[in-house]
């Protein structure tokens, strides 16, 4: 741990904790308006087969019959954006696991690409659904970063994730994704860094896998989740080492970099695939689907955490939004200067163009601030990271994420109950997801 790590953490917690308030607004009104040109679009699909402990995500039990009406109203959502006059160019579909149902995946990337000028599609999986049958119908409906959540290769940690008997072992995972090669232009791998029990020689093993698989993006995650996850996760596996934190990311930089370009502070790519977040070089972008988020002109906006009341409100002509947030302009500043630099760089003809010479007065002490800390640089063009200043961008997207982990929990505790009767419906036994895993190993 760095000598300055623990006192900016705590300054960051306070700070993202009060930038990430809502203000409840279940109004038709609330919809935001198109910006000028088309935008991001990102689409929640909150099924998993089983319940990870560690993963703060919004999610639920996959119930084919609720998952159909779900995915009926996720895609008149997405028509009603377009009736509204928005464009997407970009679609990013995480979860819970998207490939729950790959028919109504495709249905719904289908539904967009007939609607906007789609360049790049990004969807998130586990490595049980590495079907070789299933994957080209993914290609062919336009995805062109296919992203896994792997975690780890160690099987000690994937016990102790609760994944071991669900997506298999790490050799296993391992020929799944050598089997995938080449199908799609990225495939990215997401894995987690300063785990519970991680040691430094399980984070190389982990690396050297990634190496030999010669994969096209790795995404490195520092651990985030919120308290109750992490609660679960402290009884199952213990508490994670933070003095381990700081030399498991320079070893990450180390091994990787060298045959990588860091596309941001945590991700890792080999040619021009698609960032792991979305949020890094777009002004604008929409979330649908229950638990999503969108940021649009000067507000940001959550959708309902109910699955019936989102379902409810799409069947009545209206969007899920039903919580909005008007950023003031610092907010606004702080908020580009997080995510632009994140991803490497922030150009003095963007900040010109959004702010005028205000940034630089305005920003003045957090840019003062992270130039004595050595994380940043000037050039030419404006403001880049520093080695130094990845590790901190590393720390200040994960207490931003985290933040928003804490809005998920507190929307979430507001339906518990609902959660509850829709997981214990839905449970399926183990023996149903590992045959699942093994026919993805055939």
């Amino acid at each position: 741990m760095l000598w300055f790590e623990r006192p900016f953490l705590q300054v960051l917690r306070r700070e993202y904790a009060d930038a990430m308030r809502f203000d409840e607004d279940d109004s038709a009104e609330v919809m935001p308006s198109p910006p000028p040109g088309p935008c991001q679009l990102y689409v929640h699909v909150p099924f998993c087969e089983v319940l990870c402990p560690f993963c703060s995500f919004h999610r639920v039990r996959y119930n084919e019959s609720k998952t159909a009406r779900y995915f009926t109203a996720l895609r008149n959502e997405i028509r009603l954006y377009h009736r509204a006059g928005f464009r997407f160019r970009d679609v990013y579909v995480g979860g819970g696991t998207p490939t729950v149902s790959p028919d109504e995946l495709i249905a719904t990337l289908d539904l967009i690409r007939s609607l906007s000028p789609v360049h790049t599609v990004s969807i998130e999986t586990n490595p049980n659904h590495l079907e070789p049958e299933v994957l080209p119908r993914y290609r062919d409906a336009g995805v062109t970063r296919f992203s896994v959540g792997v975690q780890s290769f160690d099987d000690g940690l994937l016990a102790g994730m609760d994944r071991l008997e669900k997506y298999g072992n790490g050799n296993e995972i391992r020929e799944r994704l050598a089997a995938i090669r080449g199908i799609f232009p990225t495939l990215n791998v997401d894995m987690i860094f300063n785990l519970p029990g991680q040691s430094l020689a399980m984070l190389d093993h982990d690396i050297d896998v990634l190496l030999e698989l010669d994969v096209d993006q790795v995404s490195f995650y520092p651990l985030m989740t919120a308290p109750s996850a992490r609660h679960k996760m402290h009884k199952t596996m213990g508490q994670a080492d933070e003095s381990l934190r700081f030399p498991m990311y320079e070893r990450v930089l180390d091994r990787l970099l060298p045959t990588y370009r860091a596309s941001s502070a945590w991700c890792f790519t080999r040619g021009e695939g698609m960032f792991d977040e979305y949020i890094i070089d777009e002004d604008d972008y929409v979330g649908v689907g229950s638990g999503a988020f969108s940021y649009v002109g000067d507000s940001m906006y959550s959708t309902t955490f109910s699955l019936n009341h989102y379902c409810r409100r799409v069947e009545g002509g209206q969007s899920g939004i039903t919580q909005r947030r008007t950023l003031r302009l610092k907010e606004r500043m702080r908020y580009d200067y997080l995510v632009r630099l994140f991803g490497g760089a922030l150009k003095r003809e963007y900040v010109a163009d959004r702010y005028g010479a205000a940034f630089w007065l305005r920003m003045a002490p957090e840019l003062i601030a992270m130039r004595m800390l050595g994380a940043t640089r000037r050039d030419a063009d404006g403001l880049r990271l520093t080695r130094r200043g990845m590790y901190c961008w590393v720390l200040m997207m994960a207490e931003f994420f985290n933040s928003v982990n804490d809005v998920r929990e507190q929307m979430r505790e507001h339906i518990r109950a609902e959660l509850d009767a829709w997981n214990e419906e839905a449970k399926v036994p183990l023996s149903a997801i590992t045959g699942l895993t093994r026919s993805g190993n055939r």
